[in-house]
């Protein structure tokens, strides 16, 4: 892998708060901590979700290729109304559903190539950090109880509004309680007192946290008041974000509770927003039994992370051709590299016959490394540049036809090959690529999709009492070295 100094970093990043694009210099030296708001899991993930997770995951890697030492933490919403509703609607336990989506969604993330969080914190093994946010607030004077609550007073606070350039009064139209005995309309709930389960104790009553509370309390236990990044999708600004950081800064005194804020922007299916009113939401498990994973990770990094996305099938059929055109480059440098003598009669008949033999060195070695470190300079600035992977998958089309062309030629050696498969090993670590087939990656996903299927149907059998087919089913996968173990 090529290694770049510290010393040369001049990484920018846009600053949601700011409204503007500055050096990136961490709280700690070349020490990270980055916090990307996680699901609320009630039901199974979205392409919306995989275009943050994604997106996140690849400045996560982009940053650890430079050097720095990044812990990427994601909270777990795995209590809230959406939760106890659907539960209901079901008749399933909440947690247990909730633990059910979450195993559901850590699959997705697996499948996408998200593989860069660190540690995945559940709100409701974070309850006693949320319960002692709680009384600093009340304690300090920015909370206060009501019959039905405690809620932050956000009159107290008159940065609220900082980072959407929005009024305390748009509060209104969010999810906000409607307690008569609040004393402004706007104030949000820290801790709701109920009595339908599931339910914690707590000084001021049974009940369970506000939404707000759980990221902050998380983020302190594990960052402490104050940090590098905090991430995720545009339309958790406001309100979300903002009563984060009225409650963090209200809580420990100290300001800016982030440096720098980092959202994504909208993905819209066909020109219109995703919504299950509409009839056009994706989940990620739909996608994927379509098209491999690492297509929409490719058509998601082709679009700036905070640019709006549009989702359609001809576009996700170009990623898919584009990537196997990476693919393919990728493939012809192994073999000319591993095979010293071949006709290579994989290439058309219309271009230049390939060369019968690549030297290990040639006369144009030079000219061949100058323009892979130009190119290499090049994606790295894009990166450096607010993470514009867009421009750096662009650089990367325009380098693969200068030396397809060369190839064609017979004008390339074998050292300048082994040096542009080194820099594509890194573009791999980078962008989370496995430079492969798109056909294998299809017959991959295909294999897991009639397991899952196989699985299903086995269940099915086990409901229905059937023990001696579900038996059979288990032993025959058993003998593929497919092992299932019923919980």
């Amino acid at each position: 892998m090529i290694k770049v100094s510290i010393r040369d970093l001049m990484i920018k990043i846009y600053n949601t708060l700011t409204r503007s694009k500055e050096t990136f210099k961490p709280v700690k030296e070349n020490r990270i901590k980055l916090f990307v708001c996680g699901p609320t899991v009630y039901d199974d993930s979205h392409i919306g979700h995989a275009r943050t997770y994604i997106s996140f995951d690849v400045i996560a890697r982009y940053l650890k290729y430079r050097g720095f030492s990044v812990f990427y933490l994601q909270n777990i919403t795995d209590i809230d109304d959406k939760i106890i509703n659907r539960a209901i609607s079901t008749g399933n336990d909440p947690l247990d559903l909730a633990r059910e989506f979450e195993a559901e969604y850590l699959k997705d993330m697996e499948k996408l190539g998200v593989e860069n969080v660190n540690f995945y914190a559940r709100a409701t093994e974070h309850i006693e950090e949320i319960k002692a946010q709680i009384e600093t607030l009340l304690k300090s004077g920015f909370a206060y109880e009501t019959d039905n609550g405690v809620y932050f007073d956000v009159s107290k606070y008159p940065d609220f509004g900082k980072l959407s350039n929005r009024k305390i009064e748009d509060l209104n139209v969010h999810r906000i309680s409607p307690d008569p005995n609040k004393r402004n309309p706007e104030d949000f709930a820290l801790w709701k007192k109920k009595d339908v389960k599931p339910v914690w104790n707590s000084p001021w009553g049974a009940g369970r946290p506000g939404w707000h509370i759980e990221d902050t309390a998380i983020t302190e236990e594990y960052f402490g008041p104050q940090y590098d990044i905090h991430g995720g999708g545009l339309d958790l600004i406001f309100p979300h974000h903002e009563a984060e950081i009225a409650q963090m800064e209200s809580a420990s005194g100290k300001k800016p509770m982030v440096r720098y804020w980092m959202h994504t922007g909208f993905l819209n299916v066909n020109g219109e927003k995703m919504s299950k009113s509409l009839g056009n939401f994706i989940t990620i498990k739909e996608l994927i039994k379509k098209y491999p994973p690492e297509v929409f990770r490719f058509f998601t990094l082709s679009t700036h992370y905070r640019s709006p996305i549009d989702f359609s099938q001809e576009i996700l059929e170009q990623s898919q051709n584009s990537l196997k055109r990476i693919n393919k480059f990728y493939e012809t440098i192994d073999e000319l590299l591993n095979i010293e003598t071949s006709t290579f009669d994989q290439y058309s008949p219309e271009e230049s016959s390939p060369p019968s033999y690549i030297p290990e060195t040639g006369e144009n070695d030079e000219q061949f490394n100058r323009l892979l470190e130009e190119t290499r300079i090049k994606f790295l600035e894009a990166m450096d540049n607010d993470f514009n992977t867009p421009l750096a998958l662009s650089l990367l089309f325009d380098f693969i036809r200068v030396i397809n062309r060369n190839v064609q030629q017979g004008t390339i050696s074998q050292k300048p090959l082994l040096n542009i498969k080194f820099f594509f090993n890194d573009i791999s670590n980078i962008l989370g690529f496995n430079f492969t087939s798109t056909s294998e990656n299809s017959k991959n996903n295909l294999t897991e999709e009639l397991v899952d299927l196989i699985v299903d149907i086995r269940n099915k059998l086990r409901e229905k009492k059937d023990w001696e087919l579900s038996d059979e089913i288990r032993s025959q996968l058993d003998d593929l070295g497919i092992i299932l173990e019923d919980k």
